[in-house]
């Protein structure tokens, strides 16, 4: 595994996933019972954009001027133009950024520049009825999530693999879950693993809301999970949300991501979709960049 998270936190694909995931949180929360968040691939939970360009022996250039640098700037300078999906993301953003900067020691608050990761966001939006197991495979990423959270009640880190926490976790006690797949991408059997681990968790819990993280690649396009979601028979209901910052041809290795949804709550997509045109224009980098949203299996 050689993927680390933080030279990519913050970046476009960071932005839509996370201002999507809060959303869930939010459709899961109109219920009074309380939900099971479960999260395969967690990483550490916090990082320091500051650091981002500090690649393993070279400088890199930081993606996140471009994702939620930008987010941030059309928030500050004008919150009631960007949709409130997104307001909410910034807010919860900024806000864990100022309590994280006004607890650091002295020295280090001049260049520290906070930002969440998914597990962060969600255990912050937590009841009292909620709870939540963290997946993280390397033993270094578990450390760093547990110390970032600190100790919570009802909240679990394990270092496991969070393909086999599907099978594990599934069903909960509380019988509702929302589930966060969103692994690195990295071995070439990814796809296959991320629907096997989707027909088990139906199998186990039908009525549980899964999200998949996937990118868009110039060589790999998107991954056949989609396809095969169409046509597998009696599928669940499923959209997917979609941003891309440039076309086809600006040749970037990564020029978009989405996060699929299979059992979303009721009248999300409405939320959703807007934010993602407002993403497709704000953080575009090229023509071609938009942000959409579409059903692969209708609700019925």
């Amino acid at each position: 595994m050689n993927y680390r998270h933080h030279y990519h936190a913050g970046n476009f694909a960071d932005v839509a996933k996370h201002a999507i995931v809060l959303a869930l949180v939010a459709g899961m929360q109109r219920k009074e019972k309380g939900f099971l968040f479960l999260d395969t691939h967690a990483g550490r939970g916090a990082y320091d954009l500051a650091a981002a360009s500090q690649g393993d022996s070279l400088q890199r250039a930081p993606e996140w001027p471009m994702g939620w640098g930008r987010v941030e700037a059309a928030w500050r300078e004008n919150a009631a133009k960007v949709p409130t999906l997104l307001r909410d993301y910034a807010a919860a953003v900024s806000g864990f950024a100022q309590r994280q900067v006004e607890s650091a020691p002295t020295e280090q608050s001049d260049s520290f520049k906070p930002y969440p990761g998914s597990p962060v966001l969600v255990v912050d939006r937590l009841r009292e009825q909620d709870r939540a197991v963290l997946c993280e495979l390397q033993g270094g990423e578990a450390d760093g999530l547990r110390e970032n959270l600190g100790p919570r009640r009802r909240v679990q880190v394990e270092q496991r693999d969070g393909y086999e926490a599907v099978r594990g976790c599934l069903p909960p006690l509380e019988r509702r879950a929302l589930v966060l797949i969103d692994p690195p991408y990295e071995a070439e059997n990814e796809a296959r693993k991320v629907m096997t681990a989707l027909r088990e968790g139906l199998r186990r819990l039908p009525g549980g809301t899964f999200a998949v993280w996937y990118p868009l690649t110039a060589r790999a396009g998107a991954p056949t999970f989609l396809a095969a979601v169409e046509k597998e028979a009696d599928w669940a209901p499923t959209w997917t949300a979609e941003l891309t910052v440039a076309g086809p041809e600006a040749g970037l290795k990564m020029r978009g991501a989405g996060v699929m949804v299979v059992n979303p709550p009721w009248q999300l997509d409405q939320a959703v979709a807007p934010a993602m045109t407002w993403l497709g224009e704000t953080l575009a980098q090229a023509a071609g960049g938009e942000g959409s949203l579409r059903w692969l299996v209708p609700e019925r």
